[in-house]
C-alpha cells in the first residue's frame, strides 16, 4: 500500500471516529453526558495511619442524594472510587457521579462542575486526521513541512492561550499574598513502593498535615511539597498558608511557591517563542 493510499485510509477511519463522537455529543449520548452528577458532603474524616499507602486518599464518609428518587446515601471512599481525596474536612462539598439509575456505582471527583461532554477521544481523532497529511507531506517534501505543520498550530494555540495563562499566574501570585497563616502539624507519612519492569524499586513518601483554619475548620490534607525531609517529618510543627475561600489550596513556603510560579510563567513564554521560531524556520525553508 502506498503512502497516499494509507493516508486516505488513516483519515477515513479517524475522521469517522471523530464524526461519530461529535454526533453522539450533540445528541447527548456520551457516557459523560448520561452520567448523573450531584454534590456530596463530607460527614466524617478518618485518621490517616502512618506508613499506609497514599493511593486511596484520605478516608472519608460522604452523603449525597439521588435527584431522581430523593433517596439519601451515605458512602465511603474505600477501594477504587474515582479521584483521590487529598484534602478533607467535615462539611466540604465534593462531586459525585454515577450512571443513571445506579447510585451504588458512584465515583468521587474534586470538580463540582457539570463535567465534560465526552469530546476527548473525538478531538484526539481530529488531531490524528490532521497529523496524517503533515507526516506524509514531510516524507514527500522534506522536513520544513513537519516544522510548519506541527509547530505552526502549536505556536498559534500557545499565543492564543498565553495571555490567559499570564493572567491566571498573576491571580495566583495575588492569592499567595492574601493567604492566612495558621499552625499545623505533620500527623503521618504515607508510603508506597513500586517496582518497574527492570526491577528498579522506587519509594514515594507523602506527608499528611492537619491544621485548623481561622473560622474553626479542621483540615486534613496531603502535603506533597515544601518539606525538606519527608521521611522524618512525622510530628513536625509547620506553618500553613491557606486560601481563605478554599483550605484545600495551601502552601508551606510562600516565597518558594512565588518563585516557582514566576519560573513557570517564564518557561511558558520561552516555549511559545521557541515553537513559533521553529514554525518560521519551516516556512522560510519551503
Amino acid at each position: 500500500m502506498s503512502w497516499h493510499a494509507f493516508l486516505v485510509l488513516w483519515c477515513g477511519v479517524f475522521g469517522a471516529v471523530a464524526l461519530v463522537g461529535y454526533g453522539r455529543s450533540l445528541a447527548g449520548m456520551t457516557r459523560a453526558q448520561r452520567a448523573v452528577r450531584v454534590k456530596g458532603r463530607i460527614e466524617r474524616v478518618g485518621e490517616p495511619r502512618h506508613g499506609s499507602s497514599p493511593k486511596e486518599g484520605i478516608a472519608v464518609v460522604v452523603s449525597f442524594q439521588d435527584p431522581s428518587t430523593g433517596e439519601e446515601f451515605t458512602v465511603t471512599n474505600d477501594g477504587e472510587r474515582g479521584e483521590r481525596i487529598s484534602a478533607a474536612w467535615t462539611g466540604r462539598e465534593i462531586g459525585v457521579r454515577y450512571p443513571r439509575g445506579r447510585p451504588h456505582a458512584f465515583r468521587f471527583t474534586n470538580d463540582l462542575s457539570e463535567g465534560g461532554r465526552g469530546l476527548g477521544w473525538p478531538t484526539f481523532a481530529v488531531f490524528l486526521v490532521y497529523a496524517g497529511p503533515v507526516v506524509v507531506a514531510a516524507i514527500d517534501r522534506g522536513w520544513p513541512w513537519a516544522l510548519l505543520g506541527l509547530c505552526g498550530p502549536w505556536a498559534l494555540s500557545g499565543a492564543y492561550h498565553l495571555p490567559g495563562n499570564v493572567r491566571d499566574r498573576n491571580r495566583r501570585l495575588d492569592a499567595l499574598a492574601a493567604m492566612a497563616a495558621v499552625p499545623g502539624r505533620v500527623v503521618a507519612v504515607l508510603k508506597s513502593v513500586s517496582t518497574d519492569d527492570d526491577g528498579y524499586t522506587s519509594t514515594r513518601l507523602v506527608p499528611v498535615v492537619t491544621f485548623t483554619t481561622l473560622d474553626g475548620t479542621a483540615v486534613t490534607a496531603y502535603c506533597e511539597s515544601g518539606l525538606p525531609d519527608p521521611a522524618a517529618s512525622q510530628g513536625l510543627d509547620v506553618t500553613i498558608h491557606y486560601a481563605a475561600d478554599d483550605p484545600a489550596v495551601f502552601v508551606l513556603d510562600v516565597e518558594a511557591e512565588r518563585r516557582s510560579w514566576k519560573r513557570d510563567m517564564a518557561v511558558n513564554v520561552v516555549g511559545v517563542l521557541v515553537v513559533a521560531a521553529a514554525a518560521v524556520v519551516g516556512a522560510v525553508a519551503l
